[in-house]
């Protein structure tokens, strides 16, 4: 999984300059219990037992070679997810907050946008339990007691690459969001889209199946502005769209709309 934030920063007054995005993610992962790493005593020696979590960490940092200009990227965190369990969803939730924390450890945020690449091709949809068929679900209450001003329109984008697979089962996507049961995410309408439609990802096209060339956009509101509910919404797509017999791996860029 790869994620990317965009937006502004605005560091602490008493920010090191050198501070690291890659140990700040990787000590909040730590602390959570999220983290799979042999050198979970923090001291980077090999300790021979592994502490399990939901990922091992890879890359991170402030500023990327492969960034767009003028894209505003504040962060990127980059980690090799474990293997999921039958009734849990891929960890985009805890990931997303992660990277939010650590982030926000630097400086002030104000994030515009959140990117991430979301492994649909490790989802096995025959393996899912019958009571959850898109395990996240089971977890969007925890979104439902909130302030009502504080659903945000966003626009979702959801990119395929070089496979054109979502455009064609986009119709069935939507619905199917629009069918799970929650408020967490709701759909007004849909539009094919393509490249230029989201941010060029700070990552090599050969990480994935880029450059994004097929895609959608869904327009609607999103529960909150949060990379909570974010990381719930990638989780609930990526369940969805292997339903849909999608097996490529996915770009989802979330754009807060202006109201």
């Amino acid at each position: 999984m790869f994620a990317a934030l965009y937006g502004e920063l605005v560091p602490h007054a008493w920010r090191d300059p050198e501070l690291d995005a890659y140990a700040l993610f990787y000590h909040r992962s730590l602390a959570m219990g999220w983290l799979d790493d042999r050198s979970a005593g923090g001291d980077g020696k090999d300790h021979m037992v592994r502490a399990p979590g939901l990922w091992a960490m890879n890359d991170a940092g402030w500023t990327h070679p492969s960034a767009a200009s003028g894209a505003g990227l504040i962060s990127w965190f980059q980690v090799e997810a474990s293997a999921v369990a039958d009734d849990r969803p891929l960890p985009v939730q805890p990931f997303l907050r992660c990277a939010e924390d650590a982030s926000a450890r630097a400086g002030a945020l104000d994030l515009s946008a959140v990117q991430v690449l979301l492994p649909v091709q490790g989802l096995d949809p025959a393996a899912r339990p019958p009571y959850a068929p898109v395990p996240s679900v089971l977890t969007a209450p925890w979104f439902s007691e909130r302030d009502p001003r504080s659903g945000t329109p966003v626009e979702v984008g959801i990119n395929s690459g070089r496979d054109p697979v979502i455009p064609a089962v986009a119709p069935q996507l939507t619905e199917h969001l629009g069918h799970l049961g929650q408020d967490v995410f709701v759909c007004r309408c849909h539009d094919i889209a393509g490249r230029h439609d989201v941010p060029p990802p700070p990552f090599d096209d050969s990480l994935w199946n880029g450059p994004p060339r097929h895609g959608v956009v869904l327009r609607g509101e999103l529960a909150q502005w949060s990379c909570d509910a974010v990381g719930w919404l990638a989780e609930a797509v990526a369940d969805s769209a292997a339903q849909l017999g999608v097996h490529s791996p996915l770009l989802l860029t979330v754009t807060r709309s202006p109201r």
